[in-house]
């Protein structure tokens, strides 16, 4: 799924303020990001964040100084994470970091960022692993967990689809098993029974055919609920095996299931939780949304509204306590406790002291035509 590792893509953000460039100006507030830019859920997300930046400078930025994005691409590799994290905050000029995007990553590299002497902010949009709660005082996210995306599957399999045996498909890293360990004993806990939990590795699956002996298994159990836990081209290829065996049943699975609404009739019908959902019925959402389809073309998915909202609480911190890193750090920290909640498009948010937002919704989406929409009583 991801190309072998490079050297790092940069893309200098520069938003117009006044005429000049963001990137031009010895005042500008240079923020961080850093997501695998090469593909869909990570272009997404830095448009979020662009789209923030944007309109925090169209305003006049932030006491009369320009934000800029340094945006680096980590490919979703820890190594290609930690030698950008170290980057980041060794050169000096970035006060803050909105990434990374996989769990991975996301951890590999908050080890560079909690350095006891030279700690760097990182605010994640879509780090959901529960191996990140507390990785260090530095590290923060806005999504919720996959403790609370695992239940929430839970919840819908056995609860609103009165489904009774799962098949546990899973990516043999952080978030898979984040997800796995989640929905498993939710589900056992409702009556549920896990008839098959099998783990894959994207970088040795040859094509289609290399779960087959697991998605045979599955169907052998009489598995009714397939949940399917990754990121990016091996779920479609899941999910096309899985049909092709002859499996009818429900398919869902977490927020990395996104990339399969654009696989064909194939994929209408499957479950996805998820943070964010375009259609989430709010005003802040709904305008957000427009914006970002005026800007680019298409809908945001879960990590752009989530970069959106870490980018202005960032600016909201640095207009209350400046660009100090210590200052913006302990700004966060307090915020939802010391300092108010932050009301953004994705919905409330308030850190614990484990640097995760509390209290956040998981949606409940359904894949239609080519569209990740919130599920329904018709849906159920």
């Amino acid at each position: 799924m991801i190309a072998s590792r490079t050297r790092a893509v940069v893309v200098l953000v520069c938003a117009v303020v006044a005429g000049a460039c963001a990137a031009d100006r010895d005042d500008a507030i240079q923020l961080g990001f850093a997501a695998p830019l090469s593909i869909p859920i990570g272009q997404s997300a830095h448009r979020g964040a662009v789209l923030a930046v944007e309109e925090i400078n169209r305003s006049g930025g932030i006491g009369g100084r320009p934000l800029e994005l340094d945006a680096r691409d980590d490919q979703m590799e820890r190594e290609l994470a930690i030698e950008i994290a170290t980057r980041f905050r060794d050169e000096g000029k970035v006060v803050a970091v909105i990434g990374h995007l996989n769990s991975g990553a996301t951890i590999a590299a908050a080890d560079i960022y909690n350095h006891p002497d030279h700690g760097l902010l990182e605010i994640s949009p879509a780090a959901t692993s529960p191996e990140l709660s507390g990785v260090g005082e530095w590290t923060f996210r806005v999504c919720p967990t996959d403790l609370q995306q695992g239940r929430a599957l839970a919840d819908l399999a056995y609860g609103r689809l009165g489904l009774r045996r799962a098949a546990v498909i899973y990516a043999n890293d952080e978030y898979g098993r984040g997800v796995l360990n989640a929905f498993a004993p939710a589900f056992e806990q409702h009556g549920g029974t896990v008839v098959a939990r099998d783990p894959f590795l994207a970088a040795v699956m040859e094509d289609e055919t290399t779960l087959d002996p697991y998605l045979e298994h599955a169907i052998l159990a009489g598995a009714d609920a397939l949940v399917i836990v990754g990121v990016g081209e091996e779920v479609i290829d899941i999910l096309r095996a899985a049909r092709r065996l002859g499996y009818r049943g429900a398919v869902m699975g977490p927020d990395g299931l996104a990339d399969l609404k654009d696989a064909g009739p194939i994929a209408d019908g499957v479950y996805i939780t998820s943070g964010f959902l375009p259609d989430r019925p709010t005003e802040a959402a709904q305008a957000f949304v427009r914006r970002f389809v005026d800007r680019f073309g298409e809908a945001p998915r879960d990590g752009a509204a989530h970069a959106y909202d870490a980018v202005m609480l960032l600016a909201r911190a640095i207009r209350e306590v400046g660009t100090d890193r210590r200052a913006l750090r302990d700004y966060i920290a307090g915020v939802g406790t010391v300092h108010p909640a932050y009301e953004g498009v994705t919905g409330t948010i308030r850190f614990d002291e484990l640097g995760d937002a509390v209290g956040k919704d998981v949606d409940i989406g359904v894949i239609r035509g080519g569209q990740i929409v919130t599920a329904d009583r018709t849906d159920v």
